[in-house]
């Protein structure tokens, strides 16, 4: 039985929050608040005009310039008023810890919104029929957004995270986001390695995940150099991956920032792998509502198979 594959992009949306908001973008950049901070910083994406004058941009705390190309490392970030070291962003009473990194990141990517809460929807519903304690697997897993919200989902149903990831100082990061969320007693296993040859590893040893997360980068190097180039190696990782689900798996989610690449090829690709496992697979872009303007800002592309 093969998996449904929905015929049409299926779009989803991040809305703001009361810790986070897309406040405008455009002119090859987007503003954002983060808790109380708001900061200035490229975005490709968005090649329109921006909705707000250039007072409302003039306020940020802080501005990240970027004289190289997407990825660069010649950017720096300027600040114009203070800024903690870190700060608190909360969601759904978890609280991940913000700060201002090179490549512009922040520690969180609220474009996942909408995964965190499917996430956890599907566990607390998988929990309920399983009978058994689930286990689920969030690899490239970077500071523990979509860890967290599995781990807080799974409460009363005994569910093991497994976060994988091949910085040691992000898993470090996420141990501090578990504590600052008050999740400590959750079971979480915090591994450092390269998802690759974890995930080879793992089906030698007949371990079996109910749940698999997958954010992959479009390339990056494991904590020994191995190295990862999606185009190459996403289809073969991703097979790999669908042999770790059990024999009553409830999902697997793949996020790809790799632009190059189309949400109907990742729908394509995720049939594929969960051929014979029924279901149904969705595809798209991930969204986030810009507060102003009636405008959407598209940052990703996802697929994700379930039953």
């Amino acid at each position: 039985m093969k998996a449904s594959l929905t015929p049409q992009i299926i779009p989803l949306v991040a809305e703001s929050w009361a810790d986070y908001a897309l406040l405008d973008s455009g002119h090859g950049r987007k503003l954002e608040r983060y808790g109380k901070v708001v900061v200035d910083r490229p975005e490709p994406q968005a090649l329109w005009r921006p909705t707000l004058p250039e007072s409302a941009w003039a306020k940020a705390h802080a501005t990240f310039t970027d004289s190289g190309g997407e990825d660069s490392e010649t950017g720096k970030w300027r600040i114009h008023q203070d800024v903690a070291e870190a700060w608190p962003v909360t969601w759904n009473d978890i609280q991940f810890i913000c700060r201002l990194m090179s490549f512009r990141h922040m520690g969180l990517f609220p474009e996942q919104l909408t995964h965190w809460q499917w996430v956890n929807e599907k566990i607390k519903s998988a929990g309920k029929s399983a009978g058994r304690p689930l286990n689920i697997l969030n690899l490239f897993a970077y500071t523990g957004a979509a860890t967290l919200a599995a781990a807080q989902a799974g409460a009363q149903a005994g569910v093991t995270v497994t976060h994988l990831d091949a910085s040691k100082k992000a898993i470090q990061w996420g141990k501090d986001n578990q504590e600052a969320s008050g999740l400590q007693d959750r079971p979480i296993r915090w591994i450092c390695d390269d998802a690759k040859a974890f995930v080879a590893r793992e089906i030698r040893r007949g371990r079996k995940y109910d749940g698999i997360i997958l954010d992959p980068p479009k390339f990056g190097r494991g904590p020994d150099g191995e190295r990862w180039q999606i185009e190459e190696d996403l289809a073969p990782f991703l097979t790999d991956c669908a042999s770790l689900l059990s024999d009553d798996p409830s999902f697997m989610i793949l996020t790809a920032y790799a632009m190059r690449l189309s949400s109907v090829t990742l729908g394509g690709l995720m049939a594929d792998v969960t051929a014979g496992k029924g279901g149904s697979v969705d595809y798209g872009e991930l969204l986030i509502r810009q507060e102003t303007g009636d405008r959407f800002l598209s940052t990703s592309l996802y697929a994700r198979w379930s039953r």
